[in-house]
This record gives structure tokens, sequence and C-alpha cells, in this order.
């Protein structure tokens, strides 16, 4: 999730505004009395997990992986997972360099620009490429990613995917973006377009020096971006609501926009998830609820790309205004065809990418999965990043087998969150056959003429069922034993109760809430595809005088060694420690105690919380997966210097040379005439060749 800024330079961050104006319960109101009655749900989450379920499902993905290639995660993990957080905290860092603690070392892999397909142009740091060089090469502002690893070097051999969020334009071009009579050139949309999207890149270790490295020549290497073609699967193929004048049976779709936090899927493929996606069309005519719900603009798109000099058809599809007879003379649809999750095939390059609607349409920050069961329907939990919006889940219609494929989620029940004050929730159906459904928007006098229309107005529908609004839903992560599920929620600007009034009070005392917390539950029999759970809070996170570990179980404040705010990307690996990644805004990076945005690794039994790493000035630390043996990582750092203006960069990462540096060492100041910075994949070891964090 690209980061929460203020000022007048920084207003334009793609961000929605604030649309939810239902009258639904806030999180705030409903974690107020959780807090003041000190409940705990019969100790802790996990105590209760029952062995069926434990360590089950994992084993048989084996059975589903291709000839020749491994399954996208390890097998079944141990009986206890109980990780020993084995480093040293490091501690608050303003420096132009990752930091790391003793006894590790990095690299930087594929920054934006990197060649990896076609004629492979090499990145151009001072002019910068043209839009078809783009096309070749690494998007911009790196963020979730997945490793595949490959079976003949699992651990040294794969294949990473990794999204591109957005372009920061001052950077993206040498003097910034040009406009000509009110109108874009249309090589730097092309070009924009093309840093958008999904980088797929085999990349493999050197034997002797360690490194890794882009295979050239790769099968596999493409890219995915914001004018690729996708085809339309799910309930939602076909409506009328998706038809356009490109594609007039409501099809297919191009490109797929503001790519954030991801998933994959047991059978090896992967999922991107588009999130602020609304921002990048404009409506001058009268705004269906599918597009005010969502915030598309009223005067311009984000960047404009709808006024391109040569009024392509690729580009002026960014204006969604009403001009023809019917939908399917205009582009009036075009920003239903965003907002969703794409399955992307990383083995097959020729495979067209698939927009999968049956999981729902709103600002998708990621979709990841419950451990899978044979015989058992999957499960993917999903958060809609912006404020006072909800969490989702999607259960499939057909069970899980070896054979399993993309088709599983094409088929099946969506679900949005109501947390109670209580401990307990309830997952709502937002299905048009479901009576409790049916009979809410009836109380509601809303009518959704079929289950498109439910899922293109998936945010009106959880409106309408009564799901909780939450403090913008980011990352979620499951943990791969228990079946606890986490989620951040970054922060909340406009926590407000009905009266309008900010609920400040000893028992809840953010209101607004500027830091955030880590909720998690527990679904009823340990079943990922229940419709009722328990949860609690994991932390409350800010500064040592406003935060806490287990609130509920009486927990300690966080200290110097682990004071965050704005957690974003979360991720629990193969051995159980939940890795912690924030997303603060530039201000508060300069100004506040908490240094550069940073990445933790915690123990979600125990609650120890540690800083593992901190990033260069100006980045968002986003993306974290690892090889199968746990002894590389890869973390990805987007936007570094993204208060910079044309020519003027407040960090040099990663091409000034300084990639890490350990405690203790000189902190980096990055040079206003330095290299131009770039987004790009960080590349974790131990110098002893261990498993990292532990």
């Amino acid at each position: 999730m690209n980061d929460k800024k203020t000022t007048l330079i920084e207003m334009d961050n793609g961000d929605e505004p604030m649309s939810n104006h239902s009258d639904n319960p806030y999180f705030a109101a409903i974690l107020e009395k959780r807090l003041s009655r000190r409940q705990v749900l019969g100790g802790s989450l996990t105590a209760a997990v029952a062995s069926v379920f434990g360590a089950s499902g994992m084993g048989n993905l084996a059975e589903a992986a291709r000839p020749g290639l491994l399954p996208p995660q390890v097998g079944k993990p141990p009986f206890a997972l109980t990780p020993t957080l084995g480093f040293d905290a490091i501690p608050v860092t303003r420096s132009d360099t990752a930091t790391l603690p003793r006894g590790y070392k990095a690299q930087a892999l594929i920054p934006w620009g990197t060649p990896i397909t076609g004629s492979r142009p090499e990145f151009d740091p001072v002019n910068g490429n043209t839009g078809e060089e783009q096309e070749q090469q690494v998007g911009s502002h790196h963020d979730g990613m997945h490793y595949f690893p490959i079976q003949d070097d699992p651990n040294g051999h794969g294949i990473l995917c990794v999204n591109h969020e957005y372009v920061d334009q001052r950077v993206f071009h040498a003097a910034g973006p040009t406009f000509i009579d009110g109108q874009r050139p249309d090589d730097e949309v092309r070009k924009e377009i093309a840093g958008h999207g999904v980088s797929v890149v085999e990349i493999k270790k050197d034997a002797v020096t360690g490194e890794w490295g882009v295979v050239n020549e790769s099968q596999y290497n493409r890219r995915i971006t914001a004018g690729t073609p996708a085809e339309i699967r799910g309930p939602v193929r076909g409506s009328d609501l998706v038809k356009t004048i490109h594609s007039p049976d409501g099809t297919m779709a191009r490109g797929t926009i503001n790519n954030c936090a991801h998933g994959f899927t047991p059978w090896g493929t992967y999922l991107t998830c588009e999130e602020n996606w609304a921002g990048y069309f404009v409506n001058r005519t009268e705004l269906p609820r599918e597009h005010s719900r969502y915030g598309v603009r009223t005067t311009n798109g984000r960047y404009s790309w709808e006024t391109a000099q040569g009024g392509a058809d690729e580009y002026i599809r960014f204006d969604a205004s009403a001009k023809g007879l019917d939908a399917t003379k205009d582009y009036r649809n075009e920003p239903n065809t965003q907002g969703w999750i794409l399955e992307i095939d990383p083995f097959e390059p020729n495979s067209t990418p698939i927009k999968r609607t049956a999981m729902g349409r709103f600002a998708h920050e990621g979709a990841v999965f419950a451990p899978p069961q044979l015989g058992q329907p999957l499960t993917f939990y999903m958060g809609d990043d912006a404020r006072n919006e909800y969490c989702y889940k999607f259960v499939t219609k057909a069970r899980y087998s070896k054979n399993a494929n993309g088709d599983m989620l094409d088929e099946g029940t969506l679900y949005a969150a109501r947390f109670n004050d209580d401990g307990t929730g309830e997952w709502l159906a937002l299905d048009i056959n479901n009576p409790k459904f049916q009979a809410a928007a009836a109380a509601a006098g809303v009518e959704f003429a079929d289950q498109a229309d439910v899922l293109v107005n998936t945010r009106l529908a959880a409106d309408v069922a009564g799901a909780t609004k939450m403090d913008r839903p980011e990352w979620g992560a499951v943990h791969p034993q228990t079946r606890e599920v986490y989620f951040s929620l970054t922060n909340n600007s406009t926590r407000t109760d009905e009266s309008g009034n900010n609920p400040i009070d000893a028992a809840n005392p953010r209101g607004p809430n500027p830091f955030g917390h880590i909720i998690r539950w527990r679904e009823r029999g340990n079943r990922s595809w229940a419709t009722k759970f328990e949860w609690d809070i994991f932390v409350l996170a800010g500064p040592e005088s406003d935060s806490q570990v287990l609130p509920e179980q009486g927990g300690p404040a966080l200290t110097q060694d682990n004071i965050f705010a704005n957690m974003d990307g979360l991720w629990i690996d193969q051995f159980g420690t939940m890795w912690i990644q924030t997303d603060m805004s530039g201000s508060q990076q300069v100004s506040g105690p908490f240094g550069n945005n940073q990445m933790l690794a915690a123990n979600p039994e125990t609650g120890e919380i540690k800083r593992f790493l901190s990033g260069p000035w100006d980045q968002e630390t986003t993306g974290v997966v690892s090889t199968p043996d746990g002894k590389t990582l890869f973390v990805n750092f987007q936007h570094p210097g993204d208060r910079s203006q044309p020519g003027v960069f407040t960090s040099n990462w990663p091409d000034s040379g300084a990639i890490f540096r350990h405690p203790g060492d000189a902190e980096v100041v990055p040079n206003p005439d330095g290299p131009r910075p770039r987004s790009a994949t960080l590349v974790v070891t131990r110098e002893d060749d261990g498993v990292v964090g532990l």
C-alpha cells in the first residue's frame, strides 16, 4: 500500500477517499467495549487447536505440483512451531541504506528498470527509458511478491513474481510529468502504464559468489502491465456491468492496476490484487453506485492517462464518462473491470491472466489462503484497504483435491466480517440467494439484479449485510499450523462515532487511530470455512507511551527494540515467525520516534517482537517471502526517495553503492545530486548460512 502522506506535495498519492457512509458499526466502538471487559478467548488462541486440524492438509501439495516444479510452499510443518528470534534487535534508524543485525548481509536484486525480456534494453539512469523499453523491464514500486521454487535447486533457483503498485512521476521521468495544452505525451503515458502491473522473473543463485541474478533468455520472464489483456471469469463474466466498446460481450478486460499485496494458490499460480484502482479513471457524467462507492474521480484521472495526445483507444478507456447510446459504445464500465483478484500462471508465459470475479471487487490488499485439506473447501482471506472498510473471506464451492486448479475460484461464497463486542464474530454471506442477505437488502431498500451486481458492488453488499467498519484492513497472514488469521489494520484518521465525535476514553484512547493494530481470529472448530469465529488483538502499535502487546492478556508496552506504527505487510513463515512491515508517511519517518520504515519479527504465541531491519529514506518496506529452507529472505523496498523533486533526490538507494549497514556503522545521508532512487528487492542472508530470523 502506498504510504499515508499529508503534505501538499504528497496529496495525490492514490489513496481512496473515504466513501463508506453506511450506518454500520465502527470497530472502534466494538474494541472499546471489548477491551474494557478485559475478556480473554478462553486462554491463548492456540491452546485449543485440535490436532486433527493442527498439521493436516499441507503434505498433499506436492501431489498437485507440475512435473519438474515444486509446489509454492513447504510440506507438513512440525507439531509445534515455536520460533526463537535469534538476533539482536536493531535500533531505530535513519540511514539511506538497509540496516541489518550483525551477522547478516544483503544484496539488491531486480531494481526498477532491470531488463528481463524482449531485446532487454538497459536502464537509462539519466534520461529515462521509452515506453517500449519499459515494457521489457522490471516495473516500478515493488510491492507484494512470491517465490516459486524450481525442482532442480529449490533454494537457489526459482521464479519471483513481483507486484508494481504505482509510479512516482517526479522520479519516473527525467524531468517529471509533461502536459502540453492540457494533454499528456503518448510515450509518457505508455511508459507509466508499463511501469504498473507484475514482473515474472526467473532468478538463480550463483554457486560461487552466492549472489542472485536474473536468468537471461528465460522462457518464463514476462511483464503483465496496466495494458495486458485479461479474461473475465466467474459470475461477472458477460454481465452488462462489464460490457465495453472493447469487449461488447463482457468477457475481456485490459490491464491490472495498482497491484499491492498478493497471494498464491496450492496449484502454483500467482494472485495479484488490484487495490486503489478507482482514482485512475474519470467520469464527468453522473456516477453510478459502482463508481461513487469506490471513489472514481470527476475531474481527471490520477495520471490523466485519458488525455494522451494521440487519443488512442488504450488510453481514452480511462475516461469512464457515458458518451454512447449504451455501454458497448464507450468505456463507462471500464472501472468495473478493475478491483479484482487476477490469477497469473508463472510457468505458462503465453497464458492469459484471469480476473476471478467470484472473490469480489474492492481495494484488494491481498488474498491469503488457509492451509488446504483434501476433501474440504479452500478459504482465502482478503482486506479492503480504505478507511472504514471491511475484512472478507471467500470459500470455494468445490472441495480441494490433488487435481485442483483455478476453476475452483469461479464458484463459492464471499463473506464480510462482523466483529461483536464480546469477542465473537460472524461471517455474513454476500449471496443474492442467501435469505439473510435478501432480507437485509430489502430492509435497506437496496436492489441487486443478480450475483454479478452483488460482486461488482461488493462494498455496497457488505454495507447492506451489516459488516464492521475497520481501520484500513491491509495484509493478512494465516498461521501454517494453528490456522489463526492475523490482519494488519494500519491506521484511521476518520474514526468517529454516530455523533461525529472522536470516541476517546480510557478504554479506547485512540480516536482517530494514528498508529494501527493487528487483529487476529480463530474460526469456530478451527475450520476455515466456518461462519463463526473468536477474535482478540495481538498488538496495539505505537510509541512506548501508547502501545501494548496482547492487551487483553495484560501484555507489555512496546520498547525501543520494537516500537513501530502503521503496519502493512504481514507474513508468517514456515517456521512460525511472523514478519511485520510498516508503511509510515514521509513526515512521520522524519519527525516521529520510529525512524525509517522497517520490518519486525514476532512470535505469534508469546508476543515477543524484535526489529529486524530498517530501510532507506522515504521507502515503504513491503513484500516478504523466503526460499523453502528459510536461508534466503526476499524483501521489497518501495519508492525510496518519494519526497524527491525532479533531479533533487531524497534517496539514492540502491545505486549509491551502500546497499546495507550494521548498527554502529555510520548512517548514510542521501546526496540530492546523486543517483536516481529505484525500488528493488533486498535479498537477505546470514553470514553463517543459517535460517534467517532464527
